[in-house]
């Protein structure tokens, strides 16, 4: 009776988590997060998009190997203020806590959203502006924009996935990403010195086995000394 209920509880557990985990995955990939500011912030969209103060939600729509699709939503998800194309940027220290940062723009004039950085990762999403507006922002902030020439709240997201992204220089000129995105450290590649073999399956089941032959030895040697002498003659 004991086993049956270890059994059943152990059970009640697997199906528990079971039922659990796809709502972890599930948001873990599209890093939903509330996020609230205490004042206006510009944010890529037709012309100069401001969102006002308040509580907003963050979301990835879609991911790709060398671009992201964002959503800012109200509150209670019932409205999208707009639909932003993203490059993955990386940082060398991970957060606890959402990250987002901005360009410092002049006095008076909302800061401009540049990244968004999910708690405990090193890869965030780096924003990118309509073409026109991201050269008015690199003049203003003096250094290197994303851009991209379609119109993001008003073109479908397959038109997203595929759309052209390039920098823009304060002087108007096309900047490379690699000189604006930052890109993962590359680790350098072990010495002879300081190259290890790797690790190996542990010793025990061959010293076990090592074991149980000298056991086996033993008995044959005991066996074989416990058999009564038999004299052998020749007829």
């Amino acid at each position: 009776m004991t086993l049956f209920k270890t059994a059943a509880t152990a059970f009640s557990l697997v199906a528990l988590c079971l039922l659990a985990a796809p709502n972890a995955r599930a948001d873990e990939w599209n890093k939903e997060t509330v996020v609230t500011i205490s004042g206006p912030i510009e944010v890529p969209g037709v012309g100069q998009h401001i969102l006002p103060a308040g509580t907003y939600v963050f979301r990835l729509m879609d991911s790709y190997s060398d671009r992201n699709i964002v959503q800012i939503l109200s509150q209670d998800k019932n409205h999208v203020f707009t639909t932003i194309l993203t490059i993955p940027n990386y940082r060398l220290k991970p957060t606890d806590k959402t990250v987002l940062t901005f360009r410092e723009r002049p006095a008076g004039e909302p800061e401009a959203l540049r990244a968004w950085f999910y708690p405990g990762h090193t890869w965030g999403e780096e924003f990118v502006y309509e073409k026109p507006r991201a050269a008015e922002l690199a003049k203003q902030v003096n250094e290197p924009v994303l851009a991209t020439p379609i119109e993001l709240t008003t073109a479908p997201m397959e038109a997203l996935k595929t759309a052209p992204v390039a920098a823009v220089a304060p002087t108007g000129e096309p900047v490379e990403l690699a000189k604006v995105v930052a890109q993962p450290p590359i680790a350098p590649e072990p010495t002879m010195a300081s190259a290890k073999l790797p690790k190996t399956a542990s010793l025990l089941p061959f010293i076990g086995l090592a074991g149980l032959l000298g056991l086996a030895g033993s008995f044959v040697f005991w066996s074989s000394s416990k058999r009564p002498a038999v004299t052998r003659t020749d007829c």
